[in-house]
């Protein structure tokens, strides 16, 4: 691969000055043979997140439309790099060498986008983040459903849809086929190639729906690289992970014209009586431990119910039209 390839790092931020600082220390720490940039692209944030993207050197953009998915439309336009990499503000590089090892499989010019393959399980970390990282996912009913995109401590696998895989040394080459369901593929650190924004012109880009557009045309080739990233994802705060699983699924149902992602493909029943017969839930959560021993594995069945509960009440409440869209104006990271 060309050393003189850019990237383009994205980072939407609201009120994100808790997480920041080590988000871009670690993106300053790389040591990289490549050109980047850092694009901070800002909800209309009223703590001190401008002021540390200054501190390290980010170009600014304003997001008066305040969401994450519209500030990554908006960096994706100014970009000048010919590769995007998505990272969230909550986000840090586990090593210094991370951006090598994501760009490398791109020298193979099939390949449109990299994704590590793992969220990086730190034992010191708050509950939440490690139990994230046990399930390889943020939301427990994709990894019950089996659409997830991040390995996993209970069968060690990064999805559990059927996908033709070819392993190298440091990447899973994996082909996404345009007739069958794919992951979630597409936040936490994604790398794509510049060209599959050509002629993007939208308001909102939903990361998990770049390649279910774009594979709609075409069979495509991903990378899974063998490292991980971690997600500071609400770290003790169960309040918070109410409030983002409520945020999900409220933003699901307010945005769901702009969609393209065939939701369709995971099978809601199957989470739900997951769910309510309880055993699956502590099956799972005796298996993990067994694998991976962490008090943070009893967390999954309050994580299930939590969910099990939102997501139905904002089924009722769409079905009654009573959906509105979330104020952002108080939003903290």
């Amino acid at each position: 691969m060309a050393v003189s390839s850019k990237i383009s790092i994205i980072i939407p931020t609201l009120n994100a000055g808790r997480v920041l600082p080590a988000c871009l220390k670690s993106i300053k720490s790389q040591k990289t043979k490549y050109r980047y940039e850092i694009l901070i692209i800002d909800g209309g944030s009223n703590d001190n997140t401008l002021k540390i993207a200054k501190k390290f050197g980010a170009k600014i953009y304003q997001n008066p439309l305040k969401t994450a998915e519209a500030g990554k439309a908006v960096g994706v336009k100014k970009a000048t790099g010919n590769f995007i990499s998505l990272i969230d503000s909550d986000n840090i590089l586990p090593d210094k060498n991370w951006l090598n090892l994501m760009m490398s499989p791109f020298a193979d010019k099939d390949i449109i986008g990299s994704e590590p393959i793992k969220f990086t399980y730190r034992q010191k970390a708050g509950l939440i983040e490690r139990y994230s990282a046990l399930i390889g996912a943020n939301d427990p009913f994709a990894f019950i459903t089996g659409i997830y995109d991040r390995q996993n401590f209970i069968n060690f696998k990064w999805t559990n849809l059927k996908i033709e895989i070819q392993n190298f040394k440091d990447y899973l080459k994996i082909k996404l086929n345009k007739n069958k369901p794919i992951p979630t593929i597409g936040a936490n650190g994604t790398i794509f190639r510049k060209e599959i924004f050509n002629n993007f012109n939208k308001k909102y880009l939903f990361d998990i729906d770049v390649l279910s557009s774009y594979i709609k045309k075409n069979n495509v080739y991903f990378a899974k690289v063998k490292t991980g990233i971690i997600h500071t994802y609400c770290e003790n705060n169960i309040k918070k992970f109410i409030r983002k699983q409520n945020r999900r699924i409220v933003d699901f149902y307010t945005w769901q014209k702009y969609r393209t992602y065939n939701w369709s493909n995971s099978n809601p029943f199957q989470f739900i009586f997951y769910t309510i017969l309880i055993i699956p839930m502590f099956y799972h959560l005796i298996i993990g431990y067994f694998h991976k021993p962490d008090t943070a594995w009893f967390f999954h069945p309050l994580a299930c119910f939590i969910t099990l509960y939102v997501y139905c009440v904002n089924f009722v409440k769409n079905k009654l039209n009573l959906i509105k869209p979330l104020d952002r104006n108080q939003w903290q990271q």
